[in-house]
């Protein structure tokens, strides 16, 4: 959104800039607004909004702003998904806001910026074509700032100043920027502003009027969002650590085994993995499960030793080897033997004892 800005107000001097938000604070809400619906928004008062309007209705509305006096009401949609807004497709609070500065792009779009001036009551409508148009009622702030609101605007200013440091795309003087506000209600919505809520949240926070409420309720939800940055942050802090040790042992070992070889020694690791190609060879696999054998054992040796899955692979090779595949001995198909081992080693499972041995006895018919 800063980007956004600073697009907007192009080669403005910062002087002209704060002229021009002077300019928005000294201006009274009319009895009557052009109505701007906005889809996943909410503008508060003295917050900044860029935007983009490009339907030629809306395009009719901000001309009849400007030839005016530069305010509209800008109001949240309800459902984004609704095509051809309505009045009830609205909800009944918004904002009165100023229009800072407007760009008129080569392709009729018009590029917006605006600042929030007042919580407006929208209705009733008087207007719905070209566009739509409303009665609107400013809303007072209430509550007073008492000790408890300003001990709750400490705490919460410290919390917002954590959730900068760990927010990625905010910029840093956003949280002296909060650390100099003095009015509970816009503390409270210029947090809002700056978090990732949903639509159905920030527009209650609009229409909390009382300032108190209104920071109890970002107060929490600031609190939701500072526990899945820190969340976040830690699981990425856990990873690079994961990463760089890996990286350390490898750089280590490639270290250690370039002495190695300079020296005319061997290490364990390959020491061991020659001596399973040995065994592997001296084992008379049959080819399948010598081809598994040969494919096992490369894989195991790029694998450092402390992966998970070394000792599982090792042990495999091991298991492997160690199969009498070329020993052969007679077959002994002495039923009443064979039952009385299985009796004696084997509770219950009579079915399988069953089919063992009906092989048994096929094998001794057919020999």
């Amino acid at each position: 959104m800063k980007d956004e800005i600073e697009t907007i107000l192009g080669d403005l001097s910062s002087q002209e800039v704060a002229e021009k938000a002077e300019e928005a604070k000294g201006v009274e809400t009319p009895a009557e607004l052009p109505i701007l619906p906005i889809r996943e928004s909410v503008l508060f008062p003295k917050m900044l909004l860029p935007f983009m309007v490009s339907q030629e209705r809306l395009v009719k509305l901000i001309d009849s702003a400007l030839l005016a006096n530069k305010m509209i009401g800008i109001v949240a949609i309800k459902n984004k998904d609704v095509g051809e807004v309505k009045p009830e497709d609205l909800y009944e609070i918004g904002t009165a806001a100023y229009i800072l500065k407007m760009l008129k792009l080569p392709n009729d779009t018009l590029r917006l910026l605006v600042q929030g001036t007042a919580r407006i009551r929208v209705g009733p409508f008087t207007q719905q074509d070209p566009f739509l148009r409303a009665q609107v009622t400013t809303l007072a702030e209430q509550g007073e700032k008492t000790t408890e609101i300003q001990a709750l605007m400490a705490a919460i200013k410290g919390i917002f100043q954590k959730f900068v440091e760990l927010a990625p795309n905010l910029p840093a003087d956003l949280a002296i920027m909060a650390m100099n506000v003095d009015e509970p209600g816009v503390l409270a919505d210029l947090i809002a502003s700056t978090l990732s809520l949903p639509l159905a949240d920030k527009q209650a926070i609009l229409e909390s009027l009382d300032a108190k409420t209104r920071l109890e309720k970002v107060n929490l939800l600031l609190n939701k969002e500072l526990q899945v940055l820190e969340l976040g942050s830690k699981i990425q802090t856990q990873v690079r650590e994961g990463i760089d040790k890996s990286q350390r042992e490898y750089f280590l070992r490639e270290q250690l085994k370039a002495i190695q070889k300079e020296l005319g020694e061997k290490d364990e690791r390959t020491a061991e993995i020659e001596e399973l190609r040995e065994r592997i060879a001296k084992a008379k696999l049959p080819p399948e499960a010598l081809k598994e054998a040969e494919r096992e054992l490369d894989r195991l040796a790029k694998m450092p030793p402390s992966a998970a899955e070394y000792t599982v692979s090792r042990t495999y090779l091991d298991w492997l080897v160690e199969i009498p595949w070329a020993v052969s001995t007679e077959d002994s198909l002495d039923i009443a033997k064979a039952r009385k081992i299985l009796d004696e080693d084997h509770y219950d499972l009579e079915k399988v004892k069953k089919r063992i041995l009906e092989y048994l006895a096929v094998r001794k018919l057919k020999k």
